[in-house]
């Protein structure tokens, strides 16, 4: 993501994701409706097929595991290297193939109106360096500290992180500069467990760098429901599932490309270029035709501005948590969650699903930048609709 990257991939989604403080509009709340995005397009459902090679012997590879990334969809293949994949939607897709002692191959695969051809996936043999088979209990205390620090700028810092744990750090291993340079690299899988919102993720980390204030990371991440411990804790996740969504980066990019951010509670304005910090008071109201531009394909479209886009969102205010990270006093009133966006390189397409396609290709400040891993959600969640006689919290 840019939090870097992340995102979030991801995390979520975008790739960049600068740590710097943003202002806050005080708004009234109203009331929201989910985005209503469905179209022909997102209707058509494929197979994707294939096989999965040895790229040095092109030997079928039993049980290399298949999936979409950012997604719950996956499967391993069987005995003969091959693969299937149903109902997949129409739109963007990774699709990763990974299996021990071999590097991940990714291939992006664009479904529009028909299923594409088998897929060969090429699998490179990799061997891990001695130095990164170590003994846990034989980590020392700088390698404990960076851990630390990984942990809090990986998973971020909100109240659902703390709910969160990797599984398995002992696969990390840190490289710091005097001068600011803090990355991570892992020789397998991350292991998440996040009770906060009911899932457990297999990460597959790609980059994660942080250089002074702007932290980048990337990766691949595969999602599986866990088994509650009751019915009490499943109706937990539900909630936080949705308030995790909403006013979420990828809420706001579905709204966007429904053209109902305002209805959903997004107040759109462009600011001055170079204006991240929103200092300057000149606002410009904006709507979501005047960000957008027709894409290649109907799944498509092209995120298109100049200088930053202030997204405030009216129907959540800030938390504590988000205060803190902000180094904000407690006491300090709670404004609605209020975030900046500025295309990294240009203009960038967003698929239907809410993804942006260049991991890179957007930058995002404020509460989209606070938000991370402990906040991502498989790219096929969309909370169900609230009862009529709901209502939201200022």
């Amino acid at each position: 993501m840019s939090s870097g990257k992340g995102a979030m991939r991801g995390v979520p989604s975008v790739r960049w994701l600068c740590l710097l403080m943003s202002l806050g509009l005080q708004t009234a709340a109203a009331q929201t409706a989910m985005p209503q995005t469905a179209t022909a397009q997102e209707a058509l459902r494929v197979t994707l097929s294939g096989v999965v090679l040895d790229a040095e012997t092109g030997r079928p590879l039993a049980g290399a595991h298949v999936f979409i990334a950012a997604s719950m969809t996956g499967t391993a293949a069987g005995p003969d290297g091959r693969f299937r994949l149903e109902r997949i939607p129409a739109g963007t897709h990774r699709l990763i193939a990974t299996r021990l002692g071999y590097t991940p191959a990714t291939q992006t695969v664009r479904i529009r109106e028909a299923a594409p051809p088998p897929l060969t996936l090429h699998l490179t043999p990799t061997v891990l360096p001695v130095d990164e088979v170590t003994v846990t209990a034989h980590r020392d205390r700088r390698w404990e500290k960076r851990l630390e620090r990984f942990t809090r700028l990986f998973l971020g810092e909100s109240d659902f992180a703390r709910q969160c744990r990797i599984l398995n750090p002992e696969v990390l291993a840190f490289e710091g500069k005097w001068w600011g340079r803090f990355a991570a690299r892992a020789h397998a899988p991350l292991l998440i467990e996040n009770r906060a919102l009911g899932y457990r993720i297999r990460y597959h980390l790609r980059d994660f760098e942080l250089r002074g204030s702007t932290l980048r990371y990337d990766g691949e991440p595969f999602f599986e429901e866990l088994e509650p411990t009751d019915a009490a804790e499943r109706a937990r996740w539900e909630v936080h599932r949705r308030q995790a969504f909403e006013g979420s980066f990828r809420h706001f990019l579905l709204s966007l490309l429904a053209g109902t951010s305002r209805e959903e509670g997004f107040l759109l304005s462009m600011l001055p270029s170079g204006d991240a910090y929103g200092s300057n008071t000149r606002r410009y109201p904006v709507t979501p035709a005047q960000l957008l531009r027709p894409g290649p394909s109907p799944t498509e479209q092209q995120l298109r501005f100049s200088g930053f886009v202030e997204i405030v969102y009216l129907h959540e205010r800030e938390n504590e948590a988000f205060q803190r990270w902000q180094g904000r006093p407690h006491a300090t009133p709670r404004r609605n969650q209020t975030s900046f966006i500025r295309l990294t390189d240009g203009p960038t397409l967003i698929d239907h699903t809410g993804e942006v396609i260049d991991p890179y290709g957007v930058t995002t400040y404020g509460y989209f930048a606070f938000e991370r891993v402990a906040e991502l959600l498989p790219r096929e969640y969309r909370p169900t609709p609230m009862p009529a006689t709901s209502g939201r919290s200022p």
